[in-house]
């Protein structure tokens, strides 16, 4: 199709197709499914690998784990920081600015470090 009304024709006949495809696979569905279903017994029960479960379904998770969870994805983060700087330090015109700019870096996550430590986050008891 040609001309400045052409490829919006084109993009409307292809989510007509779309549209139409949708409504044809969602009406098969109704056609060729159950009218009523079975529900054998024990299909609403959880299921934790293939043993019937025991006790109830409330667990609580300790808050620590997030919190080592938090601490290792901020230190990763570091890291994926840390290394592009290093492969660039060396080249002209990265020179004092760049370290300070990664001293400052580093500074805050020792200072976020620190904070963990002395609230006393990272003792596991």
């Amino acid at each position: 199709m040609d001309g400045y009304l052409g490829s919006y024709a084109t993009l409307g006949l292809v989510l007509l197709a779309g549209v139409l495809l949708f409504v044809a696979a969602f009406g098969a569905n109704r056609l060729l499914r159950p009218s009523n279903p079975a529900e054998p017994a024990g299909k609403r029960i959880s299921y934790e690998s293939g043993i019937d479960p025991v006790g109830g379904d409330w667990a609580q998770a300790q808050i620590r784990y997030y919190v080592y969870a938090y601490l290792y994805v901020l230190f990763a983060v570091e890291a994926v920081f840390l290394f592009p700087w290093a492969l660039i330090f060396d080249r002209p015109g990265f020179g004092g600015l760049a370290i300070a700019e990664m001293g400052i870096f580093v500074a805050v996550l020792a200072l976020g470090i620190l904070y963990a430590w002395r609230k006393r986050i990272l003792t596991w008891t």
